[in-house]
């Protein structure tokens, strides 16, 4: 008696690949990879936002002359050469741009090694999309008064979910002047005028 083997016929092969087609395509219709990447991305920047604004609340609680967060005449900003114009005039660009030391020398300027038991960052945080920006990916740091210790942070969302208008909207929401972008702080009447250079020129 002659044993057979069984297999698959051409027809059915073509069937199952077929179908593996139609899901692997639908799963990526449905994930969006891309969409995926630009949301963590957003979910990084509001939790920097949170490290930045928790150790400067934490400078000015234990530093006695905490008196220097930044100086209005200047733009502060993680990518070098950013320029926007804040509180209705355009700054100067701060000489520690792009510097990510927690010294009173980075783009943000607050000594944070002066704070009792040392600085509780280790360095400052840096767009996740810095590198392969566009011009509209950066952090932006702004003093209303450095004497009443006030300032805000200035980004822009990426993704669909958190931007103005979407389900996860945090740039409307988030108490600030412009509601295309998501800004965080102490300064919240700090206005933002999106000019050449302030998150719309891509040369940047």
């Amino acid at each position: 008696m002659t044993k057979t083997k069984k297999g698959f016929t051409l027809l059915e092969l073509l069937i199952v690949i077929g179908i593996l087609s139609i899901l692997s395509t639908t799963v990526v219709l449905v994930m969006n990879p891309a969409q995926l990447l630009k949301k963590a991305r957003d979910s990084q920047r509001m939790a920097d936002f949170n490290t930045i604004t928790t150790a400067i609340a934490y400078y000015i609680t234990d530093v006695a002359d905490a008196q220097d967060i930044g100086s209005v005449t200047y733009t502060y900003s993680d990518v070098a050469g950013v320029v926007c114009t804040l509180g209705g005039a355009s700054r100067a660009v701060d000489t520690y741009q792009g510097v990510f030391t927690t010294a009173g020398v980075g783009w943000i300027p607050v000594n944070f090694g002066s704070i009792t038991g040392g600085s509780p960052i280790g360095s400052l945080p840096h767009d996740p999309a810095a590198e392969a920006s566009t011009g509209n990916h950066y952090y932006v740091y702004g003093v209303l008064s450095a004497t009443d210790l006030t300032f805000k942070l200035i980004t822009n969302m990426e993704s669909t979910y958190y931007s103005s208008g979407q389900t996860g909207d945090v740039e409307t929401n988030d108490g600030g002047t412009i509601d295309t972008l998501y800004e965080v702080g102490t300064g919240m009447s700090l206005t933002v005028t999106t000019t050449a250079n302030c998150f719309t020129d891509p040369g940047v």
